[in-house]
Order: C-alpha cells, then structure tokens, then sequence
C-alpha cells in the first residue's frame, strides 16, 4: 500500500469511527433491528431457505450492533461461526451458542467465543459471510478496522470459495460514491453491504 493511499484510508477511518462515537443508543439499537431484519432475509436467500451456517463476527464498542442478527439467524435453524484473530493476521472459527463464554482476544480489541476452533476448511459448509468494515464504496472497495485479519481472509477465499456471498456490515451513511476508497493490488472487493435499510449491491466485479 503507498503511502498516501494509507494516510487516505486512515482518514475515512477516523471520520466514521468518530461518527459512530457520536450516535446515541436508541440509534444503535435501531440499526441493530434493520441489520438483524435485512441481513437474516438475505441469509436466506443465499441458503435458499435451508438450515445452513453463516459466517458473523460480534460488533464491538461503536461498530453496528450484530448481536440482533446473530440471534435471528440462530433463531431460524442456522448455525453461525465467529472469527478468532490468530498469529499472522490469519482468522480461525468457532460455532456459536447462545450463552457461550466470551473471551478478549489477545490480537485484537474483541470479544471471541471459547471453544473449538476450525480453520478455512469449515469455511467449505458455509452459504455467506457477514464481515466488518468502516466504510465501502459503490465499486466495492472497502474499509476495514485496520488489522489486516480480513484482508488475508478475503485472499485466502479466492481458491477455496471463489464467489461465496458476503456483504460489509455498515450504517447507512458509510456506503460511499464510487471512486471514494483507494484500492491496492491485495484487496479484494465486497459484493454488497448490509445497512440498517437494506442490503446494497456494489460494482464487486
């Protein structure tokens, strides 16, 4: 990545980050209704209906809240897997229960479910991916929190599960012009975002 196009992603980092600080929390819950509501109808969609597994991650401090659609998919019959943060920016899985422990990560500022971890072959049963993200644009470049884990995710997907669904969590007002975020050679472009309001199809291809 340049330089520039670093200290250019960090600002839009910042800028959303310190709106997300700002909403107050009937307004987090709200978004926390639509995304559980839009992002559960969409789930199905891609499982045409049928018990299947998702991918999520629990939204932390000011992120959309993501716990509401956890337990509407997990209402509906399907099983949902969470990210642990691993050496190397590398991501693991575990299958979520209701009740299960949480435990802080020690590579980055979330909460991670104990248990048995899975690598990218559980990713092999999987009908969609729900990812964070600050900020996408309408071409589909996206925005993340900064550590990397979901950029060497997205790459590693490439030849085990080339075109699985997956959709960038954001509020509304973080799904930008075209042309917006500055794209590098590793990235890997999102198909859609999950919004309070709906899910929002991007230019991916």
């Amino acid at each position: 990545m340049t330089a520039g196009n670093s200290s250019y992603k960090e600002q839009i980092r910042a800028r959303h980050r310190a709106a997300r600080a700002a909403m107050d929390l009937a307004t987090r819950e709200a978004a926390g209704a639509g995304i559980a509501h839009h992002g559960l109808h969409w789930a199905e969609q891609c499982s045409d209906g049928m018990p299947s597994t998702f991918c999520v991650y629990l939204g932390v401090h000011f992120e959309p809240p993501t716990v509401p659609l956890i337990d509407a998919l997990h209402g509906r019959g399907h099983k949902v897997l969470l990210p642990i943060c691993e050496p190397g920016r590398r991501l693991s899985w575990v299958f979520w229960a209701p009740g299960g422990e949480l435990v802080r990560s020690r590579y980055a500022p979330i909460l991670e479910p104990a248990g048995t971890r899975h690598g990218l072959e559980v990713i092999a049963g999987v009908s969609a991916l729900f990812m964070p993200a600050t900020a996408v644009d309408r071409d589909g470049n996206r925005i993340g929190q900064g550590g990397g884990y979901y950029d060497v995710f997205l790459n590693s997907l490439d030849s085990l599960r080339p075109g699985l669904p997956s959709a960038a969590i954001v509020y509304d007002q973080e799904v930008l012009p075209q042309g917006s975020i500055p794209a590098e050679d590793f990235d890997r472009k999102v198909p859609a975002a999950l919004t309070p309001s709906g899910v929002v199809p991007l230019r991916a291809a």
